[in-house]
Parts: structure tokens; sequence; C-alpha cells
């Protein structure tokens, strides 16, 4: 059983039904009786009894061993954060963003790919934000007047490809 909780209450209590468990599966143990007799006996020296074994000095229990179990608990889990740090630790994740339309090329980076972050921030900027992420793009071929010539031959430099950001995810 798997448990992913961020929740310190919902982790004890799948601890706890965890040792439950492991108790119950190794304290009771099967009772081992001697093989019945059928009245005879064996033949041979008598031995003495064996010693008995005093019995142990402390027989803890589950109530003691779960005892031992809450102390050592603190040491286990991670501290409980209070509200206002949980708060905290939200707002740093979830930073406040807005979507902005527009229409930016994506310049070509060093590898001839179209670098979309750089026009994503440009198109964030030119609204009044710090940085943007593209979430949407258009592509469009664009030619040269060449191309139109009647049976003229079309030539690989004659069009290319632009990139545009046409929405972005913007942050301060």
């Amino acid at each position: 059983m798997m448990v992913r909780s961020g929740n310190p209450a919902a982790r004890l209590g799948t601890l706890l039904s965890a040792v439950l468990l492991l108790f119950a599966a190794c304290g009771t143990g099967w009772a081992q009786s001697a093989p019945p007799s059928l009245g005879l006996q064996e033949q041979g020296p008598q031995a003495a009894p064996p010693p008995s074994t005093p019995p142990p000095a402390e027989n803890p229990g589950l109530i003691h061993e779960m005892g031992k179990l809450f102390d050592k608990l603190p040491s286990i889990l991670p501290p409980i954060k209070s509200p206002s740090e949980t708060m905290n630790d939200l707002s740093r994740l979830a930073k406040p963003s807005t979507m902005v339309s527009g229409r930016t090329a994506c310049p070509a980076s060093s590898n001839g790919a179209p670098d979309c972050k750089q026009a994503a921030d440009q198109l964030c900027q030119s609204k009044g934000y710090k940085e943007g992420k593209s979430l949407n793009a258009d592509s469009a071929e664009k030619c040269s007047a060449k191309v139109l010539i009647p049976g003229r031959q079309r030539k690989p430099d004659d069009c290319r490809t632009d990139t545009f950001v046409t929405s972005a995810l913007c942050q301060n």
C-alpha cells in the first residue's frame, strides 16, 4: 500500500497501519506441539530434564512497542508548518500570470531554429510584463516576388518560413 500525501496525519496513519500489520503477522506464531507418543516410550539412557530457562524479564507487548514508536515519530516525520508558512510556499509556486495576445516574430537562433522564448518575452514586455512563455505559435511562408514570374523555376532560397508567437503567458 502506497500513500502519496503531504499530510503528516495521513502518513502517520499509514505508518501505524503498517506497524500494526507487521506486529499482527510476526507477533502471532504457530503453536508448536510435541508429536503424539501413541503410548510408546523411547528406549535408551534417561537424561536429566533440560534446565528450565527463566522467563524473559520484560515482555513488552503491543502497547509498549507502540509507545516506543511514538517516541521515535518526531525524528521520522518532517516538522509541521504553520498556515502562514504553507501559504508562503504556495505563493512561491503559483506566480500570478496573465495571458496576452499579439504577433511577434521568433528570431532565428544560432542553429537556425526559431527562438520563440525570446519572442514571448518581447510580446510580454510590449504589454508591460517582465517575461513570458509561448502558448501559441503560427508559421507562414514568405516568398520573394520572383516566384510569381510565370515559367520560372523555384529555387531553395526564394521562400522562407517565419514563425510568430501569437499568445504568451506573462509574469512580472
